[in-house]
């Protein structure tokens, strides 16, 4: 990574979740984005891996959150802790005066989202919140098209993520079916910000849900055989507005067997924009505008096409020191989480929805890799 602060610049993080996906992360802090981000330490609640990131990744191993709370060297907290408890630590870090960045969601609930933005802004400390897939580059191409007025003014899109959940390959998938997760809170943050990324904000949703299967017999290793009770809805179907027009079908299923539809696609006044999965950082993009009788590929350029986990963490990291806003912003993540409660709460009492949030659309990202 070209980096842009230097080292002595640089925004010291501690990692609270030493899960699987922090493996990517630290690697990434570490490596790409090292001139930028310090990652001083980690802490779990399960010391066993607390010792296999030591030993892995040669950091500091903290007793607990509050121990790395203490440490002046951390100025900036990396939440990869279960969806359950992302408001409770993130809160904690604010309060210590920390900066925060979540993994997605950036709670569970919107009202403890809202409170936790609230406490930032009154302790002067910045939140940023995953995904940041959309800073990759096969989405900010996209955003470079439509900001281009290359398919004119966005009037419609689509978005479809259906598969039948996690049980057949997941070896811990009992997760995916309770309470903060589900085929919209598990998959639909990338999709719907990446939406919001390239068409602005939401103004009202609607939505229909369902739980096609009561339970779910796992396939997968080490736990064939047992059975999962199914705690949410598991297809879901919705309509949002945006503020500037455009509605868009967005399709969130884990009951699905097979299906043959796109990630995404976004219908313009002078042609359609065919886009990329939204967990990916690259392409293929395609554009098919008016009159013309086939897609066209567009060159996704860049060095953010492949795992970029961390651009999220290194843009907030350049908005600590320069004062900027933050491109996965908590206010981003904020409006996507409202988003999606809107729309069950739309299927649970029949009415449309109307936004509360705003965000404001994140300016076209810079070339962070």
């Amino acid at each position: 990574m070209a980096g842009l602060l230097g080292k002595d610049a640089r925004v010291g993080v501690g990692i609270v979740g030493l899960g699987d996906i922090s493996s990517t992360y630290i690697r990434n802090l570490t490596t790409r984005f090292n001139e930028d981000i310090h990652v001083v330490g980690g802490t779990d609640v399960d010391a066993h891996r607390v010792d296999v990131a030591l030993k892995k990744f040669d950091l500091f191993g903290y007793r607990d959150l509050f121990e790395m709370l203490a440490d002046p060297r951390v100025e900036m907290v990396l939440n990869l802790t279960n969806p359950l408890s992302h408001a409770a630590v993130s809160e904690a870090a604010v309060a210590a005066g920390k900066h925060v960045y979540s993994e997605k969601p950036l709670t569970v609930d919107y009202e403890d989202a809202c409170r936790l933005l609230e406490q930032a802004q009154k302790a002067g400390v910045l939140v940023g919140c995953a995904p940041d897939t959309f800073l990759g580059d096969g989405l900010q191409t996209c955003r470079r098209t439509i900001d281009a007025g290359e398919i004119g003014d966005p009037i419609a899109a689509t978005a479809f993520m259906v598969c039948h959940g996690h049980e057949s390959w997941h070896p811990s998938p009992a997760f995916f079916y309770r309470r903060g997760a589900g085929p919209m809170m598990d998959m639909g943050p990338y999709y719907l910000t990446a939406l919001v990324s390239l068409m602005g904000p939401i103004r009202r949703v609607t939505g229909f849900e369902q739980k096609t299967f009561p339970t779910r017999t796992i396939t997968s290793q080490p736990l064939v055989g047992d059975t999962i009770d199914v705690e949410i809805p598991t297809h879901v179907s919705a309509i949002l507005e945006f503020v500037r027009g455009a509605i868009a079908t967005v399709v969130m299923s884990f009951d699905v067997w097979a299906a043959q539809v796109p990630h995404l696609e976004i219908y313009g006044t002078a042609g359609s924009l065919s886009l990329p999965d939204p967990n990916t950082f690259g392409g293929p993009v395609s554009v098919q505008l008016a009159n013309a009788r086939a897609w066209r590929p567009i060159d996704v350029i860049g060095s953010a096409q492949d795992d970029s986990r961390g651009l999220g963490i290194a843009d907030l990291a350049l908005a600590v020191r320069s004062g900027a806003t933050p491109r996965a912003s908590g206010e981003l993540a904020c409006h996507v989480l409202e988003a999606m409660h809107g729309i069950h709460a739309s299927s649970m009492n029949g009415r449309v929805y109307v936004m509360q949030t705003r965000c404001l659309l994140p300016p076209p990202a810079r070339d962070m890799t």
